[in-house]
């Protein structure tokens, strides 16, 4: 069973650079750094362009029109319980693939602005805190240790909850004709 568990583990784990390191795209929101593995992200793009839908959760900005397709844009901020990400020239829009039950979705998220890719070693990444992080913790993939500092690695699949993601596939429907 363990080796099962192990497995899983290992599943949701970021592309590998090598054996025994993984590629993880840095970002700042509300002066900390977060990370998502690379193998989630499909492009950053400049913030602008977003429609406004009305009754949506807070933590949705509203939507996009990306080569055709409509695209819902998450305020990270925001889902995380914060306040709304304020809007500067280095604010932008990381678009993300999120697996769910009925297959991939493509969301974008709001950052406050992105830094680098990071090739962090799995030595240099610790388990989720138990306690004591300002987020849930099953948002939390791990604890990634970089020059002296605790990057917080997010788990993409875990970020969005069973009612957001209903939300933002009836968002993706619905708008069709943005």
């Amino acid at each position: 069973m363990s080796s099962l568990v192990e497995a899983r583990a290992n599943a949701k784990r970021p592309i590998q650079a090598g054996a025994d390191h993984a590629q993880y795209l840095t970002f700042m929101l509300g002066g900390e750094t977060f990370a998502i593995g690379i193998l989630a992200i499909k492009e950053i793009i400049e913030y602008g362009g977003l429609t406004d839908v009305p009754m949506m959760p807070e933590c949705i900005r509203g939507v996009i029109n990306l080569r055709g397709a409509v695209v819902p844009v998450v305020d990270l901020s925001a889902r995380f319980g914060r306040a709304t990400t304020a809007i500067t020239k280095r604010t932008c829009i990381v678009i993300v693939e999120v697996s769910h039950h009925d297959g991939q979705q493509v969301i974008g998220v709001v950052v406050d602005a992105v830094n680098a890719v990071l090739e962090i070693p799995a030595a240099e990444i610790e388990p989720p805190p138990t306690f004591g992080a300002k987020i849930r913790t099953e948002f939390i993939e791990g604890m990634g240790k970089v020059n002296g500092r605790f990057v917080i690695l997010l788990n993409v699949d875990s970020v969005l909850s069973v009612e957001d993601r209903g939300a933002l596939a009836s968002l993706s429907t619905d708008t069709a004709t943005i």
